[in-house]
């Protein structure tokens, strides 16, 4: 009877030994050589290799420097370029200046190359020798050649620009007369008023280049 329940509990065991077995076969040590293996294999999947990195670093700034390099290149030409151009700008600038000082009055000069040629033939019929008779055909040549001399010299001075002034009459103004001395006011002349011219005065596109030299009219009767 004994021996009967001793070999029904064995049987029994027996399954719940095998299906132990099976579990512990299947479960693997935390530090076992599989997990360290797996581990191992992760944190090298997840991490890059160190060789890659440098390199390609390295390689993008080489490039950068090139192009940066090429640029200053570039920059380099332009700003020769430009300094050459500013160069020839200034030196031809200059020249036209100085040619504008030497060339400014040409213009002018031919116009009075022409007054001179009828000052030349004016003078020479004073320089003949003439008969007595001769002496008031003379005159009226020389006074036409004279009238044509002032004709001309007015036609060249409104051609420049070159006006003379007309101050009888006007208000005393420092700026265009230069006074010489006061006389009295007479009938129709303004005390303060220019009364008589002495030189004539000019200007020029409307700036006085010679001041007219004129007397004063006052009340008083001192003269001055």
């Amino acid at each position: 009877m004994a021996a009967r329940l001793l070999w029904a509990v064995r049987r029994r065991m027996q399954p719940l030994a095998s299906h132990a077995a099976s579990e512990g076969r299947g479960w693997l040590h935390p530090f076992s050589t599989a997990t360290q293996r797996t581990a191992g294999e992760d944190c090298n999947s997840e991490d890059p290799p160190d060789e890659l990195g440098p390199s390609l670093a390295e390689r993008a700034l080489k490039l950068k420097a090139v192009k940066l390099e090429k640029e200053v290149q570039d920059l380099t030409v332009r700003y020769q370029r430009a300094v050459a151009d500013s160069e020839n700008i200034r030196r031809r600038t200059q020249r036209c200046v100085e040619d504008a000082k030497i060339f400014g009055i040409q213009s002018f000069c031919k116009d009075l190359v022409e007054v001179a040629d009828i000052l030349e033939k004016t003078t020479e019929y004073i320089s003949e020798e003439t008969e007595p008779a001769d002496q008031k055909l003379t005159l009226e040549k020389i006074f036409r050649g004279l009238s044509l001399l002032e004709a001309k010299l007015k036609s060249v001075f409104a051609k420049h620009g070159l006006e003379k002034m007309t101050p009888i009459g006007d208000k005393y103004d420092p700026h265009e007369h230069e006074l010489i001395c006061h006389v009295p006011a007479g009938v129709g002349v303004q005390p303060g008023t220019v009364a008589f011219v002495r030189q004539d005065g000019y200007k020029l596109h409307g700036r006085t280049i010679r001041l007219a030299q004129v007397e004063v009219a006052v009340e008083s009767q001192r003269r001055l």
